[in-house]
């Protein structure tokens, strides 16, 4: 078991979850290899806080935070992540989780012992330019968890990152589409991509422009800088 999964942790953050002033716990290791993803040390690295370092944390900002975020990396890829979650919950706080839907019967398990108030779902890409794009080859377990969710009564969001010179307009209404066939209809996030210039696949500003009025209107969309 992995003893030391966290590869750091912000102590404050009013962004990462709505409406909630959270900490955010961020694991090291995923197991998606996207071009545009930012986060490369995290993705790249390994833990080196252990879950006693971060509750020990927790417990002196009861009554100053109201919650936790898990993100990554991949939080679902630690084994004990059910434990974890319990352990942080017990101290009173709300978790939300960062998650790219992988590992669905984790995703289960979490829902069904109420250990998890808010999901952060990626819908990394349609199904034609999931492999593509992520460097996995999981977009059916991606479907079963977004079908979970939808069928849940968590509250929980879908969001993409838009790199432009990876997706078009007609990827993001494939996705919208699908969402929509799917009864999802919650708020569809479209995130523009954050140019670094140390992303994993060291990928420039996007050279392709991209129109919103093409974007299939079966859906709340929101753009997000």
């Amino acid at each position: 078991m992995l003893s030391t999964p966290l590869y750091d942790i912000t102590p404050f953050s009013t962004l990462d979850y709505p409406d909630h002033l959270a900490a955010i716990f961020w694991f090291g290791g995923c197991n998606m290899r996207c071009d545009y993803c930012y986060n490369k040390d995290v993705v790249l690295g390994t833990g080196h806080i252990g879950t006693k370092e971060a509750l020990a944390f927790l417990k002196q900002r009861i009554g100053l935070l109201d919650a936790v975020v898990l993100s990554g990396g991949e939080a679902t890829l630690y084994n004990d992540i059910t434990t974890f979650a319990r352990q942080i919950k017990t101290l009173g706080f709300k978790i939300k989780l960062d998650t790219n839907g992988t590992a669905c019967d984790i995703i289960q398990e979490l829902l069904e012992q109420s250990l998890i108030d808010y999901i952060a779902l990626d819908y990394k890409a349609p199904e034609t330019k999931f492999t593509r794009i992520t460097h996995h080859k999981t977009f059916q377990t991606f479907q079963k968890t977004l079908t979970l969710l939808i069928g849940s009564n968590l509250p929980f969001e879908v969001r993409t990152t838009l790199h432009t010179d990876l997706l078009d307009e007609y990827d993001i209404n494939a996705i919208i589409e699908d969402l929509h066939v799917k009864g999802y209809n919650g708020i569809y996030y479209i995130q523009n991509f954050f140019d670094t210039h140390q992303t994993i696949g060291e990928m420039a500003s996007p050279t392709k422009p991209f129109d919103r009025r093409k974007v299939c209107p079966l859906l709340h969309v929101k753009f997000r800088h």
